[in-house]
């Protein structure tokens, strides 16, 4: 039977938001505005590469920290380290604009290592890449309260709880949507890039004049340690693994393609590119800076000789360099102090855009709980952001927002989903060029994919082998705990999904009884809880029985019409569209238009609903048939019944499995009764 579409039950635009949520949040969107809030490249660039810009403002600084440590010599080795990682970021751009044209749906390095490597491999990635979105935020409100701070020591006594409140200040700015988040954050991010560029020109034309800059720290020696041979080689890894951290960021650009506006791959390969670009030239220009100026950073200021390390925290190497540069009270210098501090707080709005797209995907894929796939009011993906800004606020309360503690977990989970990625990209290529041996040109561009992610490959391995034996015992321990952790979780939350599917697949065993005031049975895809519900409601003998779809995206209509035939449901399907994404307020609509057509009736609404055993499959279901039940019962004239399906794990309560429907002879335990419907069993 071909569904009914019925304009008229379109979900009124909602007029009970509470006020405060519409004051924080906006007004709800529909679903047809999605389009609209897709980004153009000169937005995009802010949203998807703050984390990697950004990254130059305390990069250089943790690289000559680590250097600092053997003593003010070891600056000498700077240039080659800052060489090094400028040519291992060049080549991850280039490896990801190979990903991007490839894999454009947005699951980035996780899609490309399920996909290429195995689950497996594909739900590490996808659990260091949840870690490290939430380590990115940490970081970044942490290195933007330090510069502010540098600016402003009073305020170093409320270090925790400035990183808390503008952690809350960016869940609310996205929660409004992405369109709106972009024009927030696009004018601090471009006057973040000018100012420190005009900072970096000012500062060598001085120094190629003879009037170089001179930081306040060049006149400190430093408390060196003495280090053997073997201590000499790990120092300079560790400050090169320090210097990695420039490269945080640029994944961010491929998980996040399906935000970008038609054509979505050239878009996200022209942003990936000038991302890069702008990352190379700034830190590049920034260490060379540093190193001319003399900027002497201390892992500990105490160890600066002729420091007093009691007056309060060193200022950020970006403070110094900008106050040898343009003079400590110039307005330039608290402008490259402002626009610092604020990009590197947006920077954390990377990840408000990346984890819950990735969460929306681990969802969809069933290694993580649906109501990460759900938008919310502004087309967002909101409960992901709510997620990732409680756990950064754990993160800041637990290390105390101390970015140097921080930094040693950061980058663990980049290169672990950086090297994932790229091994995935290489087979992925080698498959391609089996596949196109008769096409010259595909196959020789599939063979320049697989010369660039080849070279990625052998790079980011080897970069992740360096951070983990330089970092390991400096915290990074924590991180190879949480990955293996979360990944277990993960594929136990898949195994749950596919057990649940096999459980209420439907098939041509059902059976339904005979006809009997309008009774609705709400459906949302043709299986045995909705079949049992059918049963029941054929079985009470209403005068009309309907069955209802709620449709809030167009997607799912044609199969459940075709499944609909197929299975010969024998009651008739009514669709309603619902933009805003509603249930109950369109259903609501509908029976108030069917009262207007038909005379007063009396209404009885049939919800399946799940019942299960264990305290962990809750949240695991989205509770909406309770929701839709509570907000049904204010309805005069509208009753409820609950057709409970017993999922099997519900025995450890009742004891006893869901009962068969007629003609159902797999067998199984009768279920208990609860004052429902009820009809004889045949």
């Amino acid at each position: 039977m071909s569904p009914a579409v019925t304009p008229e039950s379109r979900d009124p635009e909602p007029a009970a938001t509470p006020i405060a949520k519409r004051i924080l949040i906006g007004d709800p969107l529909t679903s047809e505005e999605l389009d609209e809030q897709l980004l153009p490249k000169k937005r995009a660039l802010p949203i998807f590469a703050s984390d990697a810009l950004s990254s130059v403002a305390y990069a250089p600084q943790e690289l000559l920290m680590i250097l600092m440590i053997g003593g003010t010599a070891f600056l000498a080795f700077a240039p080659p380290i800052a060489l090094a990682v400028v040519v291992l970021l060049t080549v991850v751009v280039l490896s990801y604009r190979q990903l991007i044209k490839a894999y454009p749906s947005g699951g980035g390095d996780y899609e490309v290592a399920r996909v290429n490597l195995g689950e497996k491999a594909g739900v590490v990635v996808g659990s260091a890449l949840l870690v490290d979105y939430v380590l990115t935020v940490a970081v970044s409100v942490s290195s933007g309260v330090d510069n502010i701070i540098s600016a402003l020591p009073f305020l170093d006594p409320w270090r925790v709880e400035l990183a808390i409140g503008f952690v809350i200040l960016l869940v609310i700015v996205n929660l409004r949507g992405v369109r709106e988040a972009s024009q927030a954050f696009a004018i601090p991010t471009y006057v973040f890039i000018g100012s420190v560029a005009l900072m970096i020109v000012t500062g060598l034309i001085r120094w190629a004049l003879g009037d170089p800059p001179v930081a306040s720290s060049a006149e400190f020696a430093v408390e060196a340690e003495n280090l053997s041979q073997v201590a000499v080689l790990l120092l300079l890894l560790r400050a090169f693994s320090s210097g990695c951290s420039a490269l945080t960021g640029v994944e961010a650009v491929s998980n996040g393609v399906p935000a970008f506006r038609a054509p979505k791959v050239r878009n996200a390969q022209a942003t990936l590119v000038l991302m890069g670009t702008i990352a190379v030239m700034l830190f590049a220009g920034l260490t060379a800076l540093a190193l001319v100026a003399g900027v002497h950073y201390a892992e500990d200021p105490c160890h600066l000789v002729g420091f007093d390390c009691t007056s309060g925290p060193q200022p950020s190497l970006m403070a110094q360099v900008a106050a040898a540069t343009f003079g400590g009270t110039s307005p330039l210098f608290y402008l490259v102090q402002a626009a610092t501090a604020c990009v590197l707080l947006l920077a954390a709005n990377t990840a408000f855009n990346g984890f819950p797209l990735l969460g929306a995907v681990l969802a969809r894929d069933g290694y993580a709980p649906k109501a990460l796939n759900s938008r919310g009011d502004r087309l967002v993906f909101s409960n992901g952001m709510v997620i990732l800004g409680a756990a950064a606020i754990a993160v800041l309360v637990i290390f105390q927002a101390d970015l140097t503690t921080l930094i040693q977990l950061y980058i663990i989970g980049v290169f672990v989903s950086f090297s994932l990625g790229q091994l995935g990209m290489v087979r992925h290529w080698r498959r391609e060029i089996r596949f196109c041996r008769t096409d010259a040109a595909a196959k020789r561009a599939a063979s320049t994919g697989l010369i660039i992610n080849g070279v990625g490959a052998a790079f980011t391995v080897t970069v992740l082998l360096i951070v983990t034996v330089t970092k390991f015992t400096h915290g990074a321990w924590l991180v190879f705990l949480l990955i293996p952790l979360l990944s277990f979780l993960m594929i136990g939350v898949n195994r749950y999904y596919r057990d649940v599917e096999h459980e209420i697949a439907m098939d041509d065993t059902v059976r339904y009884g005979a006809t009997g005031d309008l009774a609705i049975v709400l459906v949302g895809r043709l299986q045995k809880p909705v079949a049992k519900a059918i049963d029941y409601a054929l079985a009470a003998k209403h005068d009309k029985t309907l069955a209802v779809h709620v449709a809030v995206t167009n997607d799912d209509i044609a199969e459940l019409q075709a499944d609909w035939e197929v299975h010969e449901v024998p009651v008739p399907l009514v669709v309603i569209d619902s933009p805003y994404r509603h249930y109950a307020a369109p259903l609501i609509g509908f029976i108030q238009k069917y009262r207007e057509k038909h005379g007063p009736a009396v209404v009885t609404v049939y919800l399946p609903q799940y019942i299960v055993g264990h305290w962990w499959e809750a949240p695991l279901h989205n509770r909406r048939a309770k929701r839709i039940a509570h907000q049904l019962m204010l309805v005069h004239g509208v009753t409820v019944t609950l057709v409970p399906w017993l999922l099997d794990s519900s025995e450890i309560i009742y004891g006893r499995r869901s009962r068969p429907l007629p003609g159902d002879d797999r067998g199984g335990r009768q279920q208990p009764h609860f004052g429902l419907v009820e009809h004889a069993e045949n």
